[in-house]
C-alpha cells in the first residue's frame, strides 16, 4: 500500500505514537493515506478508538516483528 507520509514512532510509548500521528495527518488533504509504525503493544487499541473518535478511515493493520504498522486515511 502506498502511503503518502510514513511516521516512525518505534520505541515510543503511549501518548505519543497518537501525538506524532495526529500531527502528520493534520499535513495531510482528504483522501490521503497516512501509516504509522509503532512497536508499542497498546498502539493497536489506541489507534482503533483514536480513528473511531476522529472518524478517520483506518485501512489497515499488520504486526510483523514486533512492529505494528497502521494505514489511515484522512477523511
Amino acid at each position: 500500500m502506498e502511503a503518502n507520509v510514513v511516521v516512525d514512532t518505534k520505541g515510543m510509548a503511549c501518548p505519543m505514537p497518537i501525538v506524532k500521528a495526529k500531527k502528520a495527518l493534520d499535513s495531510l488533504e482528504p483522501g490521503q493515506i497516512m501509516e504509522v509504525l509503532s512497536t508499542d503493544k497498546g498502539s493497536l487499541n489506541d489507534f482503533q478508538a483514536w480513528v473511531k473518535q476522529t472518524n478517520h478511515e483506518l485501512i489497515k493493520h499488520e504486526e510483523e516483528n514486533g512492529v505494528y504498522k497502521f494505514y489511515v486515511k484522512k477523511v
